[in-house]
């Protein structure tokens, strides 16, 4: 067994101190006003995953992922920036930078790695944003692993946070969160593939009703989620 995919398993374990345990991504302000279900939950996944994630966040950490490989810190920088732009409510742009920072943090107290170090320079002084999916990026390439299972953890993690979400808010129980998951399966396989390769100008995302309900958190009075 590698210890390369040690860092895999590593990396994906909820353990990790990202903060996603504490983002609903807007499924909150929806729970507020409609009880949802397993299947309609599991539909509105897909789509974030389809319509977001996938075609923005997948996108860019490909694009960085390559850059990072070749030790190119201004294509690093060039995917950070443009996600980052992407990202339309300030409430998620801002959990995403304040994730992916601390992933560069924690990662750097343990691996030593050039390219990692100058991204980490460059949160520090302001020239990056620190967006999650980028810093996700720049520390698999420190850690060796590949391309393909960076995309399809990053993809899993967000499904396993929103069906974490979902559970506290009481709207699934555990055995309905693992058999979404499941289900979500060939949804993150096949969104991986085809976002994980395009290029960074290709990058793209469509989802207003998201987008409004993400809004929407942001003016709740009360919350538990951060997003």
């Amino acid at each position: 067994m590698s210890t390369d995919f040690l860092s895999m398993l590593q990396l994906s374990d909820s353990f990790f101190p990202t903060g996603a345990y504490t983002m609903s991504n807007g499924l909150e302000a929806l729970f507020k006003k409609k009880k949802i279900k397993e299947r309609e939950l599991q539909r509105i996944i897909q789509v974030f995953l389809e319509r977001q994630i996938g075609p923005a966040d997948c996108c860019a950490l490909g694009s960085a992922y390559e850059s990072a490989a070749k030790s190119d810190l201004a294509g690093v920088l060039a995917a950070d920036d443009a996600l980052f732009s992407m990202k339309l409510v300030q409430e998620v742009r801002s959990a995403s930078a304040r994730s992916g920072s601390q992933l560069v943090r924690c990662v750097r107290a343990f691996s030593e790695d050039k390219i990692l170090d100058g991204y980490a320079g460059a949160i520090r002084k302001g020239k990056a944003t620190g967006v999650y999916p980028v810093a996700f990026a720049v520390t698999c390439v420190a850690l060796y692993v590949p391309k393909q299972e960076a995309g399809a953890m990053m993809l899993y993690s967000f499904c396993v946070s929103m069906a974490g979400a979902a559970l506290r808010l009481g709207a699934i129980d555990h055995v309905a969160a693992q058999k979404m998951l499941h289900g979500l399966k060939p949804t993150i396989a096949k969104t991986a593939r085809e976002n994980i390769g395009r290029p960074l100008g290709s990058m793209w995302q469509f989802a207003p009703a998201l987008d409004i309900l993400q809004m929407e958190h942001e003016q709740m009075d009360s919350k538990m989620f951060i997003t």
